[in-house]
């Protein structure tokens, strides 16, 4: 549906608006334009026709709150600048061509076109023989045979590519600031018994802060009061909450899941390990952003051979329209139009894939690539914690068990107890009301009383350390020989364990098949990194089939591993979703991002793709052979076929137009011909 909204909405409304719609359940995709008022809107059931109008209609700026306007982040703004620099730069060329007189033009032409003259009498002076240099010398001899019509052309194209170029990177620049905020501007400072609302700049290392559930942390700190259990999977890839008490570390941009606690901060802004993350992703952008394309450096590669061919001509015939011919009928043409048209066909074919590519560079490494890392929690798993088992003890019945860990579990819901009740559901047990007044306590478990029997459940901590729990004493070997790939929740009616509850996080069915067809298509290293325990990394390793895997690993330490494979000489693929990942995803040659993983990974990551399958990643490598095997092929004809025109047109038997035309229709071929699907 498209709506009319205002006559005109400023960057901010639109912002705003487009936040507010793409929230709402129902709705899969709004786009909103500041410019006409309107707003696209994609939506499905059961959001109906006249409900969403309803919902329009109910719409006012005021809806969102602070927070919520603070977390918007969007390259609109920078968009709509170079969108009216692009216009105003063909609108302005159209006037000058239509109202400004020849002389006039000459001038103008004459003046912009010596930043391009400098530009490759600096390469000369320096030694260098790259495109600067025929771009100077195209522009210095239409100039000097007083073409000033196609010098002005040439310099209008070249300036609308820096400026295409500019655009993308300040927009990858800011949307990468976008997502690193924390969106944290107040914290609660605590003095002895006072609170006091502050500013996050106003906090020193060594200052107290709360944070309450639901909070985010904002900097790295020492839990000094509470017990909580803190979501970390953003940070460390830990597929479930883990449990924080007094003494131990806390880290910017984790969250509170349950309880609350009082932090000493250790590390203001700068300092902490969320921002040497963002200061070792920033390292890699600029390395990455240095990196020349095959293409420019080909072209670089051959204008020594122009120049050459092009003086020799004249040497030989001392007739300067042959030698001209040999210098228009250059191969730079096609070979900057051969990649670009191939890359941006194959981005296109990707796309019909729900896969994301950010340069042709990326498809490129994707071809060449001879290992792949691969993240596990939400990239080889679904992140979703499930029940594998319940192991019972004392002859109790398994059904009754879940039932009863059900009933208590559904009052504090956190991932794992999520994983409880809907395993329960799915066996249809009723766990109904059945108990007292449950007492929970954060980071350890959860006691009631069940006809007049005291049910205990939760960590091993809590239920034999903290409650002294026993273990029936004929079942010890049982419970020793619990897998311990599982994460564990122990039940206890009075005192005496009767229940384990083993939970996992379930791998993505295609994987296993996925990891053998990349090895079939050429990658012949398979890699798994985790920040979960030994024996949980070693499970999964097993059971998908990867070559080697590191347990235990922290994000810098993910990021090292793919830093020395390169070191190696290896061509790296990263593959990850989380916060944790995005050093990793950076360092990589190229990383690849789950679309429904944390905003950062998405955003540095060079390429992203759906969260439905990881088949995906099997079309992107064949897609990515394929196209390289056709850039290779058009390369060849290019060069074969320019060689050719230049050789005849040296000997004299083509003349300058015919070879003009030739080249300019076998561009034409290779540019149509780059524009289709390359499966």
């Amino acid at each position: 549906m498209r709506v009319r909204v205002l006559a005109g909405l400023t960057v901010a409304q639109a912002d705003m608006l487009q936040f507010w719609l793409e929230r709402r359940q129902g709705i899969r995709r709004a786009i909103v334009h500041e410019r006409t008022g309107c707003a696209i809107i994609e939506y499905t059931l059961p959001l109906t026709r006249d409900l969403l109008i309803d919902l329009l209609r109910r719409f006012h700026f005021e809806l969102l709150s602070a927070n919520e306007i603070a977390s918007i982040h969007s390259s609109r703004e920078i968009n709509r600048y170079y969108e009216e620099v692009l216009v105003m730069r063909i609108v302005g060329k159209l006037l000058r061509r239509w109202l400004f007189p020849p002389i006039l033009r000459m001038i103008f032409t004459t003046v912009h076109a010596l930043p391009y003259l400098w530009r490759a009498l600096k390469c000369l002076l320096h030694g260098k023989m790259q495109v600067e240099l025929l771009d100077g010398i195209s522009i210095g001899i239409s100039l000097l045979r007083g073409d000033y019509a196609t010098a002005g052309s040439v310099r209008f194209l070249l300036g609308l590519g820096t400026l295409l170029e500019e655009w993308t990177h300040k927009k990858s620049v800011n949307d990468l600031a976008g997502s690193m905020a924390l969106n944290v501007d107040r914290v609660w400072r605590v003095s002895g018994s006072d609170e006091e609302l502050v500013s996050l700049s106003d906090i020193s290392a060594g200052d107290e802060i709360l944070v309450r559930m639901g909070g985010m942390i904002p900097t790295d700190g020492e839990l000094v009061r509470g017990e909580v259990m803190i979501n970390q999977s953003s940070l460390t890839g830990e597929s479930v909450p883990v449990a924080k008490r007094p003494g131990t570390m806390v880290y910017a941009g984790t969250v509170v899941e349950e309880g609350e606690c009082v932090i000493r901060v250790l590390h203001t802004n700068g300092d902490s390990r969320y921002d040497k993350i963002v200061a070792m992703i920033e390292s890699s952008e600029k390395l990455k952003s240095a990196a020349e394309n095959r293409a420019s450096n080909l072209a670089d590669k051959l204008v020594p051979y122009s120049l050459a061919g092009s003086a020799l001509v004249y040497l030989l015939t001392r007739n300067v329209m042959q030698a001209l011919s040999v210098l228009m009928v250059d191969f730079s043409c096609a070979l900057k139009l051969a990649m670009p048209l191939s890359v941006l066909s194959a981005i296109r074919e990707m796309s019909n894939y729900h896969v994301t590519v950010k340069g042709g560079k990326y498809l490129e490494a994707i071809a060449q690539a001879d290992t792949i890392v691969f993240d596990k929690t939400g990239t080889l798993t679904h992140a979703c914690p499930q029940m594998a088992d319940i192991v019972t003890f004392g002859g109790h019945d398994k059904d009754e068990m879940l039932r009863i860990a059900a009933c208590l579990e559904e009052h504090f819901p956190h991932s794992m107890a999520n994983a409880v009740v809907r395993a329960a559901n799915e066996k249809n047990l009723l766990h109904e009301e059945m108990h007292s007044k449950v007492e929970y306590l954060v980071a350890h478990g959860i006691s009631s009383t069940i006809d007049d029997h005291r049910v205990i459940i939760g960590s091993y901590h809590f239920v034999f350390e903290d409650e002294n729990c026993t273990i029936p004493t004929d079942e010890i070997d049982r419970f020793h020989a619990i897998p311990a790939r599982y994460s564990h929740l122990y039940m206890a009616i009075d005192r005496v364990l009767v229940a384990v509850i083993c939970i996992y996080d379930p791998l993505r069915e295609e994987a296993s098949s996925v990891l053998k067809t990349l090895k079939s298509l050429g990658l012949h290293r398979t890699v798994m990194l985790t920040g979960d325990s030994e024996q949980t990394a070693a499970a999964i390793a097993a059971e998908v089939g990867v070559d080697e895997y590191h347990a235990e690993v922290l994000p810098e330490d993910k990021a090292g591993f793919v830093e020395r494979e390169r070191a190696k000489g290896h061509t790296v693929i990263m593959l990850g979703d989380g916060i944790n990942d995005a050093p990793a995803l950076s360092a990589a040659n190229v990383g690849i991002a789950i679309s429904d993983g944390a905003a950062i990974a998405r955003e540095i990551a060079d390429i992203t793709i759906s969260a439905d399958s990881l088949e995906e990643l099997v079309t992107l490598r064949r897609v990515a052979m394929a196209l390289m095997a056709r850039i290779d092929h058009n390369y060849k004809f290019v060069i074969g076929f320019n060689g050719g025109l230049i050789a005849l047109g040296a000997l004299g038997i083509l003349p300058p137009a015919t070879s003009a035309m030739l080249h300019n229709l076998s561009t034409l071929g290779v540019s149509l011909r780059s524009m289709t699907n390359v499966l």
